[in-house]
């Protein structure tokens, strides 16, 4: 797993084929936090990334910072593993980790567009502009039923309501190119979230 940003959107060429490409800053990563069965009940690490200026860091999240070894960082995620052995406090993860991995997963958090109504939000088709229509042409119809027995809303019911803003994952991206030297990545295809966004990078986990 890698930790990330998207930087934006191009194209490059292979032979004479144009492809799509997102260009995400993958890296560098450090280890900040180390969890063991025998104290927490489960094996994980805390991967930390972008830099965060020590006065906008609260004392306790400094102490782990500084038993690490490491600068504040503003984006932290844990993650599951079973080789804590092959991490240390502090150690830096650069993007050539994902060296001879073909396919990704990538997760990032989606723009957020407001309160939308029903058929921005889940593609409801209207009422029609005449005919009898009037001031009900983008409602969503009746949320309950009718009957004494039936008159709740169901769950799960498609109503207006704030759409984006959540966590999305595209699976199966096509790793088109590395660059090690500036910790890009470049996928084939779009991700969600805005330009800057953080991304959590992983292996594919159904594709190799």
């Amino acid at each position: 797993m890698l930790l990330g940003k998207k930087i934006g959107m191009t194209q490059i060429f292979e032979g004479e084929k144009l492809i799509p490409v997102t260009v995400i800053e993958a890296g560098p990563n450090f280890v900040i936090q180390k969890k063991n069965v025998e104290k927490d009940g489960y094996n994980a690490l805390t991967l930390g990334y972008d830099e965060k200026k020590e006065k906008n860091t609260i004392k306790p999240e400094m102490g782990v910072f500084k038993k690490a070894g490491v600068t504040p960082k503003k984006f932290l995620k844990e993650f599951r593993t079973d080789n804590l052995d092959s991490y240390e406090l502090g150690q830096e993860i650069k993007v050539d980790s994902f060296e001879g991995i073909e396919f990704v997963d990538v997760s990032g958090t989606s723009k957020g567009k407001g309160t939308a109504g029903v058929m921005k939000r889940h593609n409801f088709g209207g009422n029609r502009a005449t005919h009898g229509v009037s001031r009900n042409h983008r409602l969503g119809g009746s949320n309950a039923g009718g009957a004494a027995s039936n008159s709740n809303v169901p769950k799960g019911k498609k109503m207006a309501g704030r759409l984006g803003n959540e966590t999305v994952t595209v699976q199966n991206l096509r790793v088109v190119k590395f660059d090690v030297e500036n910790n890009l990545l470049l996928v084939k295809g779009a991700i969600p979230g805005p330009k800057n966004g953080y991304l959590v990078i992983k292996k594919s986990v159904k594709k190799y």
